[in-house]
């Protein structure tokens, strides 16, 4: 059974097993290790959230930019420029990533963060012209209040100019805004989720890789130290877990039955400060959704379309081998995926992790 009350940071990070500095819930820098992305150094993150409804986008800006790839695994994706990031195509850095609410609408955030790059003239090379190049990631929150508020360009710029190169600020914020998880039972049973980071630096070596994640899933969030659900579907009660595995073992969740097609996604990006090629970056974000897989049961759905972006800054001059960073990115994205549940907000309509304890 589970009983109702506050859980604050510091009760949220023992209950989860982490061990951190601590600091209030909005605006927390803290992850379960201790980090957030922005330890890689490099980078910029900035959130814009809608005070109208919940929902949001958020930009991490590279400076000078930063060689990326991409890997995505749902079968619901709203991506852009993702072709652009295969290792055979011709472009080698990007300027910035976005991850947006809105559904697809959300992609045009990106639009108005390309404006402020090429305001500031970064971006790739043609003759006299300059073309910011962002490559985005959307989730479906349009059913979280008026789904006609949805992030736009004005909403990426926004994001641009909130960018800081220390605390990030985790929960109810930017892409996490609107963020539900839980969701094979009905709306009526998810919780709310949000946005989460970490970061895990490699012994001695001085390397740092970081995740940063929305999560927005069908499935349950589990604690993967522990092996019990952290935060998903509830009962019509509120007062325990389905267990949505259970349940699809058990047979009680046959075809149609689930959360609806395109309603979900979790969307990330990992950034490391290795000088990695674009082929090796590609294979660490492919290696990071072990990371979901193992605090995402189930994952990369029908109902999905989730995505990790990686980017490598290629600041740190230790050689860098491509399977630790990879091996490294799955478990921070693993922390940053259980931070975004333990740090986000109840709502109307959908109880947060934090109002519960068992």
């Amino acid at each position: 059974m589970i009983s109702y009350r506050k859980m604050n940071r510091r009760e949220a990070l023992r209950y989860s097993g982490g061990v951190a500095a601590l600091a209030g819930v909005t605006g927390a820098k803290a992850s379960l290790r201790g980090g957030a992305i922005t330890d890689v150094g490099n980078l910029r993150v900035g959130h814009y959230t809608d005070q109208r409804r919940p929902t949001g986008c958020t930009v991490i800006l590279f400076e000078p930019g930063a060689v990326a790839g991409v890997d995505v695994r749902g079968s619901a994706p709203g991506t852009r420029e993702t072709d652009l990031l295969q290792p055979l195509n011709t472009v080698q850095r990007v300027n910035a990533i976005v991850l947006s609410g809105g559904s697809a609408f959300g992609l045009d955030s990106a639009s108005g963060v390309m404006r402020y790059l090429e305001e500031r003239k970064q971006g790739y090379r043609v003759g006299n012209v300059v073309v910011p190049i962002v490559p985005a990631a959307i989730l479906f929150d349009l059913n979280v209040g008026d789904s006609n508020v949805r992030p736009d360009a004005s909403s990426g710029y926004a994001a641009c100019q909130n960018a800081r190169e220390d605390s990030v600020e985790e929960g109810n914020v930017g892409a996490g805004a609107g963020a539900t998880i839980g969701k094979f039972f009905g709306h009526g049973s998810a919780m709310k989720s949000g946005l989460g980071t970490a970061s895990i630096r490699i012994g001695d070596s001085g390397l740092i890789v970081g995740a940063i994640v929305a999560v927005n899933a069908a499935g349950d969030v589990i604690d993967r130290r522990k092996g019990h659900v952290l935060a998903g579907a509830l009962t019509p009660d509120g007062a325990q877990f389905r267990n949505t595995m259970a349940h699809i073992a058990g047979g009680n969740l046959l075809a149609g039955a689930h959360s609806g097609h395109g309603e979900n996604t979790t969307i990330g990006v990992i950034a490391t400060n290795a000088a990695l090629t674009k082929t090796e970056i590609t294979k660490v974000a492919q290696m990071a959704h072990d990371g979901m897989a193992r605090s995402i049961n189930p994952i990369h759905t029908a109902a999905d379309g989730d995505a990790i972006f990686a980017a490598a800054t290629c600041t740190s001059r230790v050689k860098a081998d491509t399977i630790t960073i990879g091996a490294i990115a799955a478990e921070a994205m693993s922390d940053a995926i259980e931070q975004a549940v333990l740090m986000a907000k109840s709502i109307p309509g959908y109880l947060a992790r934090c109002d519960l304890r068992k």
